[in-house]
């Protein structure tokens, strides 16, 4: 079942985000794991932002994996990846977490995401 949540912010200013975008745009070999809820604050206020910069970066919905929890935080693969808080998104290349974002963090998802993304990659 796909997150409502991770729809796309129609608002949302990707031009204010180049560095981001052509970052998610240029690793075509990442898969992106989002666990939430569409009841869960934070990820109504968050998840609609990353949802955008996915889009504008052109990340294919086969590369993004929603996992839908209920109130108690339970579903798909909450004991595998050790979900505890949500929004959480994992990022893998090749099955291996390269970046992991959980709840909430001075910077938007993408942002962050992409900073733990050009640390592992640019070493």
């Amino acid at each position: 079942m796909a997150l409502a949540t991770l729809e796309p912010n129609p608002v949302w200013a990707a031009g204010a985000h180049e560095e981001t975008v052509e970052t998610l745009a240029a690793h075509d070999d990442l898969v992106y794991r989002v666990w939430g809820g569409d009841w869960c604050t934070d990820c109504r206020s968050q998840l609609p932002d990353f949802g955008a910069a996915l889009e504008a970066a052109g990340v294919p919905d086969e590369r993004v994996h929603h996992h839908e929890l209920d109130q108690q935080k339970q579903g798909r693969g909450v004991e595998a990846y050790g979900i505890e808080q949500i929004p959480t998104v994992v990022v893998e290349r090749d099955g291996e977490e390269l970046a992991r974002f959980v709840e909430r963090g001075p910077v938007p998802i993408a942002v962050y995401l992409v900073e733990r993304i050009r640390e592992q990659t640019e070493s």
